[in-house]
């Protein structure tokens, strides 16, 4: 983890006041206190909490106050029995219930607790946010690894796993819900700037658990009859270095940046990083696959996108890319009835590709609208090829959608994340409980 000081700003500031926040200290400022900025107030909460947990209270946040700070990110810790412990007892201590160890734990018997066995705790926090998931904050690819460690840990029946590496050799996540024939398949951020739709997905896959584990409904659906009638592949960050990026992880002074810089360049009326949806090699990812992939280039050649760059281009050859590959072979691999791709601007559901319409495509699309409030339309041809729905309709003719999220100026302000969660949650649910 990253040393932090007085007057540092960006990501890893914002994980540290989530944290901080979490465990009870206030930090005033914007967003519930979370400004990725390390001011007067971040300063006297770290001390604070430092003091508290038997550190040097100095205010920098080096490796043993993040070892004290990061179950408050991931959500669970990991507790060693002793003797007289109980169930009851433990989570006393850290603000948590005795079913919820028990979700955790699956194997431990809360009567018989073998002295100086391992076990996950989950975290209560004190912000009000039981999950662990939170979708008003800048995403990196650590946090979303953090995330998913958390929400695993104290729902073991998941399943997570990496479908790829991205450029820079990040896994590509994928978590798993259900056992269930009926398999969907959900996907977020194939471009950098439309971040705020990682948390749309992975906070669904963690209501869906919570639910399935205490019992109750996700989306108008039940969680266990979900599980039962399907199974859901949830891959919430495709493009994650261009996700850093975006996001302000990688320094100034690093190549990457430099070098995406240099790209940008080239395209000055597009700003940077902001206007950055390709990814790190400047491929737009997005029109990278084998679905008209020769008209998309066409296209974008006439509108200016000829070499790599923020956007728009459409790389050497479909597939070029790790992430793009990785995608579609995953894909091959298994056997996806629906699949939705979520990206942002308009509100609105894109739902064939050409003359391609699967059995019930329009059908279900009706309804994923009706659900949502998004509208239904046709792609516009500008905008129509080479596209991960495109190359899913094409390939396997089956229902497949590019759910397009929220208003204004990418990337989306987190303030929009709870309407566009809301909004969502139902069209997730109704997309596989009607396929």
């Amino acid at each position: 983890m990253k040393l932090l000081k007085f007057g540092m700003e960006g990501p890893h500031v914002e994980m540290l006041q989530l944290a901080l926040l979490r465990a009870g200290y206030n930090i005033k400022g914007a967003n519930k206190g979370i400004d990725g900025i390390f001011g007067s107030s971040t300063l006297s909460s770290v001390k604070e909490f430092q003091k508290d947990n038997a550190l040097a209270a100095d205010g920098i946040v080096g490796a043993a106050t993040w070892k004290k700070l990061l179950p408050y990110v991931t959500g669970y810790l990991r507790y060693r029995i002793r003797l007289g412990d109980t169930f009851y007892k433990i989570a006393k201590r850290y603000g948590t219930s005795t079913q919820a160890i028990s979700v955790a734990n699956p194997d431990i018997l809360p009567n018989n607790l073998p002295v100086g066995a391992v076990i996950n705790v989950p975290m209560g926090f004190y912000n009000g946010n039981k999950g662990v998931v939170y979708g008003e904050i800048s995403y990196t690819w650590e946090l979303l690894s953090l995330f998913i460690e958390g929400i695993c840990a104290r729902y073991p029946f998941l399943e997570q796993f990496t479908i790829g590496n991205s450029v820079l050799g990040r896994g590509i996540y994928c978590i798993t819900y259900g056992e269930g024939e009926n398999s969907v398949m959900y996907n977020a951020s194939h471009h950098a700037n439309e971040w705020i739709t990682t948390p749309v997905v992975l906070k669904y896959v963690e209501e869906l658990a919570k639910a399935y584990a205490f019992g109750g409904d996700v989306g108008g659906y039940n969680a266990r009859e979900l599980y039962e009638k399907c199974k859901f592949y949830i891959v919430p960050m495709v493009n994650p270095d261009g996700v850093d990026l975006v996001n302000g992880y990688f320094e100034k002074d690093s190549n990457v940046y430099k070098e995406t810089k240099r790209k940008a360049a080239a395209y000055p009326d597009i700003p940077f990083p902001d206007g950055w949806k390709a990814n790190v090699r400047g491929v737009d990812l997005n029109l990278n696959y084998p679905a008209g992939w020769e008209q998309a280039r066409e296209i974008k050649f006439a509108q200016g996108y000829t070499e790599p760059g923020p956007r728009d281009y459409v790389g050497s050859a479909p597939l070029s890319e790790p992430e793009s590959a990785a995608m579609a072979e995953f894909t091959r691999r298994n056997d996806f009835k629906l699949t939705l791709s979520y990206h942002t601007q308009g509100k609105v559901i894109f739902w064939k590709y050409l003359d391609f319409e699967p059995a019930r495509s329009f059908e279900i699309g009706k309804k994923l609208a009706e659900v949502s409030g998004y509208s239904l339309e046709i792609t516009p041809s500008a905008s129509g090829y080479a596209g991960y729905k495109d190359w899913f309709i094409q390939e396997f003719n089956r229902p497949g959608y590019t759910i397009e999220c929220g208003l204004g100026v990418n990337p989306l302000p987190v303030s929009q994340f709870v309407e566009i969660y809301n909004d969502n949650e139902p069209l997730m649910s109704e997309a596989a409980a009607v396929i």
